[in-house]
């Protein structure tokens, strides 16, 4: 009767191999899904005959006992990378896992489907958080212990006082050395709390290649009312070519509020605040030629204060926070982790992974270093399931699961006529 449960053994590994496929096909469309084999081995066997076991030649007589799956290996293969363009989307290229974490369980998983929770934490599909480098005062460090990410609420981009202002502009050598010669020109710069004030650089010709100027800010920033305020006053002078003299043009003018003179919101302006008179590469910014008096350009380097708007994600997983003030601050970077063997990890739904004996502690660090991937924005991976190979082992599996039903069928006709007989 040990054909019967031959037959049997075989039953139940092609059905378990039809649930292997059918999982595979249910998660065709599941991101960063990966396929799995069933990977079919034969039992134990025994001997059979009258010499031990073996025939006149010495050799084994045996008969197997049947089937079992021995094992569902998963297909780690690279999946397609689809674009969503959306910035919380995050695609592994490469090796490695996203860090999920609830609680004090940590998951891993290569579904990079994520968004920001209530806390402006950056979270996984079944609410775990994604677990990387925070940023201290804009940097992340890679060496240090990972932790939450927090790429949302509230959070905000400090004001940077101003301390260069730069012009690049003419006074027109063909003016009159009068009033009709005059000509302004404003900037913007920020003081210490990142309030704005406008600066006013005012320019009037006094005799041939000479200009007087006055660098003024209005009377009501520093709470007073009437004329406005000298930062800074004097005379420029040129050569025959139009070229600044004087003052050296390689020595910033320092620009500064008269003794006894505070700014009425309470900031301050830097104590470093000048006006360059050259680009940094040296090149002269102010000139005297017969051309209309104007400016071409205006620099300064001090912005307000500014909310975070969004992030960018790069492909070494550091996180880009974009502020209302025009800048660009690191949040934190993404971590992954590796395995010494990724077959052995343990499949626990919801797309995670959890770590095993077999599958040996994670290495975890930055992506693009220790043969970890990388991480590509406004993406998310695609199963690496592919339907025409699965139709065909289907094929295959129910072929089998025929064959093994009609041995059973014929062992059963067997029996039957043998019983028949004895009557």
């Amino acid at each position: 009767m040990s054909s019967f449960s031959i037959s049997l053994s075989g039953l139940l590994a092609d059905d378990q191999e039809l649930s292997v496929l059918s999982n595979n096909l249910a998660n065709l469309n599941t991101v960063g899904f990966k396929g799995e084999t069933a990977q079919f081995q034969d039992l134990f066997y025994q001997a059979v005959g009258s010499n031990a076991g073996s025939n006149g030649a010495g050799d084994p007589v045996q008969v197997g006992s049947g089937a079992v799956v021995g094992s569902t290996p998963t297909n780690f293969t690279q999946g397609t990378l689809e674009s969503t363009g959306l910035s919380t989307d995050v695609a592994i290229q490469g090796d490695g896992f996203l860090l999920a974490q609830q609680g004090n369980v940590t998951q891993y998983t290569r579904d990079g489907n994520l968004s920001t929770n209530a806390q402006g934490y950056l979270v996984t599909s079944d609410g775990s958080e994604v677990m990387g480098y925070p940023a201290v005062n804009g940097v992340a460090n890679p060496n240090g212990a990972v932790g939450p990410l927090q790429v949302s609420g509230g959070q905000s981009s400090p004001p940077q006082a101003t301390s260069k202002v730069t012009l690049a502009l003419n006074l027109n050598a063909g003016a009159n050395a009068d009033a009709t010669s005059a000509f302004s020109s404003e900037v913007t710069a920020y003081d210490s709390l990142g309030s704005a004030h406008v600066l006013t650089y005012s320019f009037t010709k006094t005799a041939t290649n000479a200009w007087n100027y006055t660098v003024t800010i209005p009377a009501a920033d520093v709470g007073t009312t009437g004329n406005p305020i000298d930062l800074a006053a004097g005379t420029l002078q040129f050569d025959a070519n139009g070229n600044l003299t004087s003052p050296n043009p390689t020595t910033p003018i320092s620009l500064t509020l008269p003794t006894g003179d505070t700014l009425a919101d309470g900031g301050s302006l830097s104590s470093t605040l000048a006006w360059n008179l050259t680009s940094p590469s040296g090149a002269a910014e102010i000139t005297q030629v017969a051309n209309p008096s104007t400016t071409s350009s205006t620099q300064q380097d001090g912005y307000a204060a500014g909310s975070l708007t969004g992030f960018t994600v790069a492909s070494d997983g550091t996180i880009q926070g974009a502020f209302t003030n025009g800048q660009t601050v690191t949040l934190g970077q993404i971590a992954l982790a590796t395995f010494p063997n990724t077959q052995g990890l343990l499949r626990t739904g919801s797309n995670n992974y959890m770590a095993s004996l077999a599958s040996g502690l994670p290495t975890v660090g930055a992506p693009g270093a220790g043969g970890r991937g990388h991480i590509s924005d406004g993406a998310l991976e695609s199963s690496n399931v592919d339907i025409a190979t699965q139709f065909a082992q289907l094929i295959l599996a129910e072929r089998g699961y025929q064959a093994n039903s009609q041995a059973i069928s014929t062992e059963n006709q067997v029996v039957q006529a043998a019983l028949n007989d004895l009557h």
